[in-house]
């Protein structure tokens, strides 16, 4: 069962991680709401799978996520 919570945590990224696209800036209200959503959601169940799994599992996916947000955050410097 947690890894069957952790793959719907990993889903919930790709969410946000492409919904920001559609927020233009968070200036969309539904889009933002949206990503917001899957951000919390996606936090929240790897929280729950951090009950059970190793923590290792758990450092490699934040250091994803952490990658994930840094190339967000270049591609928007970058674009300017």
């Amino acid at each position: 069962m947690t890894w069957i919570i952790l793959i719907l945590a990993g889903l919930l990224e790709v969410v946000w991680a492409v919904g920001l696209k559609y927020t233009e800036g968070f200036t969309r209200l539904i889009p933002s709401a949206l990503t917001l959503a899957a951000m919390a959601g996606s936090v929240g169940l790897l929280g729950l799978a951090l009950r059970t799994l190793p923590l290792g599992t758990a450092y490699v996916r934040l250091t994803c996520i952490v990658m994930i947000v840094g190339g967000i955050i270049g591609l928007k410097i970058s674009h300017v």
